[in-house]
């Protein structure tokens, strides 16, 4: 007798009934049904890359989980799970953090959301099941709760150059306003909205956290503020220009923490924590032995290279491999993030890609590989996360 094989469950968005009003079609990835696009993927794309007083997309960001932990020890325990600090974080303030294994290997990234006492941990779809599994296992351990609240709360995130415009015109000028890395909670019709500065196209935006029974309301009235609805086939372009790594695609449990560029979301003096005695021997000796970093390539081929095409030195010595690659319409070619070898690392380094029978020409480059309205006032994507 065969056995039955359970269907595997996919879930969607509290949105998704908005989502097919506005015309939406849908992809599935890490367990999630969510907007690939709305009928004009370079539009939306535009919307946020384009520039200008009128330029702002909205994205649904609900299949990211959200936890919140709480209690009198969750700062001790968090310490040691992960590589910040979270003795420093301040009440209304983030910072990214990383969950890492006893090998000093990536289980997950994540944004540290702080509001009074209670942290909220904002990782991916494809690391929710891992930080709730790695902080879990300590809840019988002491004064230390936590509460996987994916499931009636929703996440908006508006990102371009008048985003800004937008949340000031929606939820008043002190959410506009926010510093980056900084966190409010502001009213909203009969709602709590929290609010952070966060950018995950190298463009300004912001993140919205609210209950799932308001979001479809909020999401109606930014898009009645003139911003345009995107999906996921334009925010990867826009993250891969970004530089923003993805987890399970760019980088996963292989990889030691540093090697995936993730270095503002570790702290080299809070003290011990899991994985710390490698991540910090491999900091103080100088470097890793490979890194992520973005490339471009020199011809016109609009067509990107797929996921581990060979990276090699211009003489055929292999150095690295592509992870993500994507046509960049902002610099009118295709561009890539990849791990390459450290003493081929420096911006504008000639390598090639090899993509089935041919050799493509490319250079090192860094991130963000587009600069956007994020980086006008400061050097880096500070805060940049998938």
């Amino acid at each position: 007798m065969s056995e039955t094989v359970e269907p595997i469950s996919i879930r969607t968005s509290p949105l998704e009934a908005v989502h097919r009003r506005h015309g939406a079609t849908f992809e599935e990835r890490d367990g999630w049904s969510m907007p690939q696009g709305y009928g004009d993927v370079a539009a939306e794309y535009a919307a946020v890359r384009g520039g200008g007083s009128g330029a702002a997309g909205l994205f649904d960001l609900s299949s990211r989980g959200r936890i919140e932990v709480s209690g009198g020890e969750a700062v001790m325990f968090l310490n040691g799970l992960i590589t910040n600090d979270v003795k420093t974080l301040a009440d209304g303030a983030w910072m990214a953090a990383a969950f890492p294994n006893v090998q000093g290997r990536l289980i997950a990234n994540a944004r540290v959301i702080r509001r009074g006492e209670t942290f909220l941990f904002d990782t991916e779809a494809a690391t929710h099941a891992s930080v709730m599994k790695t902080l879990g296992r300590f809840t019988l351990a002491g004064d230390f709760h936590v509460a996987d609240v994916t499931h009636w709360t929703v996440q908006l995130s508006v990102q371009g150059a008048s985003s800004a415009r937008v949340v000031g015109a929606l939820l008043g000028e002190g959410a506009a306003q926010v510093m980056r890395q900084r966190v409010i909670i502001v009213a909203w019709r009969e709602a709590l909205v929290t609010v952070i500065r966060a950018t995950h196209t190298a463009e300004d935006g912001f993140d919205l956290f609210v209950e799932a029974d308001h979001g479809a309301a909020l999401w109606e009235a930014m898009i009645q503020c003139g911003v345009r609805p995107a999906g996921s086939a334009a925010l990867e372009i826009l993250r891969v220009e970004a530089g923003v790594a993805r987890f399970g695609v760019d980088m996963n449990e292989t990889n030691v923490v540093l090697e995936a560029a993730l270095d503002d979301a570790v702290s080299y003096t809070k003290g011990c924590y899991v994985g710390q005695e490698i991540i910090a021997r491999i900091h103080w000796r100088g470097h890793v032995a490979k890194r992520l970093s973005g490339l471009v390539f020199d011809d016109e081929a609009t067509w990107p290279a797929p996921p581990e095409s060979k990276i090699r030195t211009v003489d055929g010595k292999e150095i690295g491999r592509i992870t993500s690659s994507v046509f960049s319409p902002a610099l009118n070619k295709t561009v890539a993030l990849g791990f390459v070898k450290y003493d081929y690392l420096a911006a504008g380094t000639e390598v090639r890609v090899v993509v089935g029978e041919e050799e493509r020409p490319a250079r090192v480059a860094g991130v963000p590989l587009v600069r956007g309205s994020w980086l006008t006032e400061t050097s880096d994507t500070e805060g940049a996360t998938a």
